[in-house]
């Protein structure tokens, strides 16, 4: 994976603010810390920085070739999971490659089928291209969203980048937000509202969408909706399906020219990754698979059993890695240093996020890099499969409000009386739009019909909110992952399975659990889902704690006239009377704390003034 960026203006000269440009191409430099590249016109700059992977040599950015007299320029952030076949299509209609790399296949696509290129593509990706005919930049962005791709539209000029702070470097985008990011902030936060950049008048490409800008104006395509359909296989054909899907996916991601490991937490979907990838490795005479873990110093002797956390990881793990044949390495992270991370987080982020779990994947990823530079993760299967509580608790799935984010009681209480009096309706338009968005067949059950709504609401919101989590957590540490379960196909074939099929046995994620009945141990295939580990250790709660009081004390910081320090206050003396989470299932007081701190640090670093 890479960072990209580009700026556009038919009426400036680029080459008078290369200042400017370094500095977005300098912000970037996380993301790709191996080679940096800049192509320059006039009016037209792209930037690269490169994580190399595939085609080491060959593979430079920004990439340009020509054929029969059309010359494009691509800057490239992703991997293309289906490009042996799309290079075998193209060089039968004449198309030749310098190298193997999968940049080059993206570009020779365009120069090919035009804007239609990315109906061809299977793999997670965010590009831009400018067509010298044409004198257009070409956007897109994957099917799912598992790349990110921001942009900011002014008169005669558009910029783009994989990152907020990227733009937020270019003089013309002002730090600025308003009621509406103040709403995504407190009332949605961490989630975000997909197209939307938090930042006034920052926006992103939807997952599954293009677009064309000419200098004039952006024009917006969606290349990919999902459609409900009838699902017809059998019980067991669907079985034997998933499984082929699940398999493919997973092999075709294996493909690296650096080394590769797996994350294996001992769960259902970690250890299928890890189970194929390792078979793979042993089918193909490669190297022994490397699987890795994550926990805190003294997890152990503080680990609360809850509803959404029964077990703790490290009871299963070793079982599956004596199973499948790998070397395993636990990534063991201190308190503190968790703690303090929540500052390199937010930077990554470029907003407040899941705190002590966003910042315990930045450093799981940072030791992990030691070593690798790709990795395999199991993001994205629960939102799919329905493997989450709130698909199964009759009381929470047909409760009329986002499921991970029931109440927002909390949220107003800790803002000062009044601020935010009509974001109820905001959050309540977002829920209702995503509800109204999911496709249905006639003549559906109502279940049926509402886990459709909880499949969109997932997939469009809480694992957006994943996705983002671990592209920017990685990337800062310039470690790909990535995530063979969010493989279209899996996707489109998942939503129209019937609830009855995808729940088989009456479990979280029952048809997958039934595709690898045999191949994984049992104690595996069956155990209880449990989410991303997080620290129990009293320490991070009292460091919060000092923080927060610094932060609602200080008379400089942005929120000093926004947050209720009584209702804070109230919390640290009573954390226990958090019983629903902020956010998700496992963000209570301790991250409550944590995301006030978080959200500070990120108005004051960036400079952003609040216009209410």
């Amino acid at each position: 994976m890479c960072g990209i960026a580009g700026w556009f203006d038919k009426t400036n000269n680029l080459n008078k603010h290369q200042h400017i440009i370094d500095n977005m191409s300098l912000s970037l430099a996380n993301r790709g810390p191996d080679e940096d590249g800049i192509f320059m016109r006039k009016n037209l700059c792209l930037i690269h920085r490169r994580l190399s992977i595939i085609d080491i040599e060959s593979g430079k950015q920004p990439m340009t070739k020509a054929y029969k007299g059309k010359i494009c320029t691509i800057v490239y952030n992703g991997e293309i999971y289906n490009s042996p076949e799309i290079m075998s299509e193209l060089r039968s209609k004449g198309f030749s490659f310098f190298g193997h790399s999968d940049t080059e296949v993206v570009l020779t696509a365009y120069l090919c089928w035009g804007t239609k290129c990315v109906e061809k593509l299977n793999g997670i990706f965010a590009f831009a291209i400018w067509d010298d005919d044409e004198q257009r930049l070409f956007l897109a962005r994957d099917r799912i969203g598992v790349k990110p791709l921001f942009y900011y539209e002014y008169k005669n000029g558009l910029l783009f980048a994989s990152e907020i702070k990227t733009l937020l470097k270019n003089p013309i985008v002002e730090p600025k937000i308003d009621e509406q990011g103040l709403y995504e902030v407190f009332l949605l936060g961490p989630a975000r509202t997909s197209g939307f950049g938090v930042i006034k008048n920052i926006k992103e490409l939807l997952p599954g969408e293009c677009a064309t800008y000419n200098g004039k104006e952006i024009r917006k395509k969606k290349y990919f909706t999902l459609r409900a359909y009838e699902h017809r296989d059998n019980e067991k054909q669907t079985i034997e399906h998933i499984r082929e899907l699940i398999t493919d996916s997973i092999e075709r991601q294996l493909v690296s020219d650096v080394p590769l490991c797996t994350f294996l937490s001992g769960g259902l979907d970690s250890s299928i990754i890890s189970y194929v990838a390792s078979n793979y490795y042993r089918k193909n005479k490669l190297d022994t698979l490397t699987t890795y873990s994550v926990d805190y110093k003294d997890n152990e002797k503080y680990f609360q059993k809850s509803i959404f956390q029964p077990t703790p990881d490290s009871d299963f793990i070793d079982l599956i890695s004596t199973a499948i044949g790998s070397e395993h390495r636990n990534v063991l992270i201190d308190n503190s240093e968790l703690f303090n991370a929540l500052y390199a987080s937010t930077l990554a982020r470029d907003l407040p996020g899941m705190t002590d779990v966003d910042s315990s994947l930045l450093l799981f990823c940072k030791a992990v890099k030691k070593d690798f530079k790709v990795a395999l993760s199991g993001e994205c299967a629960d939102e799919i499969f329905g493997g989450y509580p709130w698909y199964h608790n009759k009381n929470i799935l047909f409760e009329d409000t986002f499921p991970w984010s029931r109440s927002l009681d909390i949220r107003h209480s800790i803002l000062k009386n009044g601020l935010l009096k009509n974001g109820d309706e905001y959050v309540r338009e977002r829920y209702l739009a995503t509800c109204q968005s999911a496709e249905k067949l006639d003549g559906e059950s109502k279940l049926d019909s509402r886990m459709r709504e909880m499949f969109k609401l997932n997939l469009d919101w809480f694992m957006q909110t994943l996705l983002d989590r671990k592209d920017r957590m990685s990337m800062y540490s310039g470690l790909e992952v990535r995530v063979p379960f969010c493989d279209y196909r899996i996707v489109e074939y998942a939503y129209n399975m019937p609830w009855k099929l995808k729940s088989l046995n009456n479990r979280e994620k029952g048809i997958v659990r039934k595709a690898f009945e045999g191949l994984l141990p049992d104690e595996i295939v069956w155990r209880k889902k449990s989410p991303y580990p997080k620290t129990h250790n009293p320490l991070y709660f009292k460091l919060a704690v000092s923080t927060v009081r610094k932060v609602l004390n200080d008379k400089s910081s942005p929120l000093y006239d926004i947050i209720d320090k009584n209702t804070v206050e109230n919390i640290i003396e009573n954390p226990e009377s958090i019983t629903s989470p902020w956010y998700g299932q496992l963000m209570k007081a301790p991250q409550i704390l944590s995301y006030i701190i978080q959200t500070d640090f990120w108005l004051r670093t960036n400079n952003i003034q609040i216009e209410i």
